[in-house]
């Protein structure tokens, strides 16, 4: 895909390289997850889903910083969802945490329909501002938001959002009816709100 080679060629992709076929890491991961902060649904939030992607750890840790749920889907949904509680853990175990494999050490396997998620966080690998998205093609975010949306997980307000870089941003995305939309982008350097 297009957006992978970008990311390649003009060095704004960071470890796991190369980042074809995955959720691409990206430089600024870290101010996309502190911009994250400044939405307001995010201040509300108790509990948020983030999936499991390198790129989005720092949204993962800054969750936990702020004292709110984690809930994370464990990798291909193998071992259902994930629930780390900030305030079960001491503040110095919050990095590891935040990993996949400090998930399954920090956290406990909850069942959805015991959830009530504020907030949905997806990966992407390109995403367009009428908030169709791209994953890394294997479905496994639609089948997450699918799981909690069926479970009634997911609160009324609930907004979908993504962290990317702003070269991940593209004009058109097919969307198929099962795609879960994103509300809002946000990049290191701004927060769009996606418009249908």
């Amino acid at each position: 895909m297009h957006v992978w080679r970008l990311m390649e060629e003009r060095n704004v992709a960071t470890f796991p390289r190369p980042v074809y076929h995955r959720i691409p890491n990206f430089v600024g991961a870290e101010k996309a997850a502190q911009n994250l902060r400044n939405l307001p649904e995010y201040h509300l939030a108790r509990t948020v889903f983030c999936n499991p992607d390198s790129p989005q750890r720092p949204v993962r840790e800054t969750i936990l910083l702020d004292y709110k749920q984690l809930i994370m889907a464990t990798p291909r949904l193998r071992q259902g969802f994930i629930l780390i509680d900030p305030r079960r853990l001491p503040t110095s175990s919050f990095l590891e945490a935040s990993s996949i494999r400090g998930a399954f050490k920090c956290g406990r396997s909850v069942n959805p329909k015991m959830l009530k998620v504020d907030m949905f966080v997806a990966g992407s690998v390109a995403v367009s501002p009428n908030g169709a998205r791209l994953g890394k093609g294997t479905g496994y975010s639609d089948q997450e938001y699918a799981i909690l949306k069926g479970a009634d997980a997911l609160s009324p307000k609930a907004i979908t959002v993504t962290t990317v870089h702003d070269i991940q941003i593209v004009e058109n995305i097919p969307r198929d009816e099962w795609d879960a939309r994103v509300d809002v982008i946000v990049t290191p350097t701004r927060i769009i709100r996606t418009k249908e």
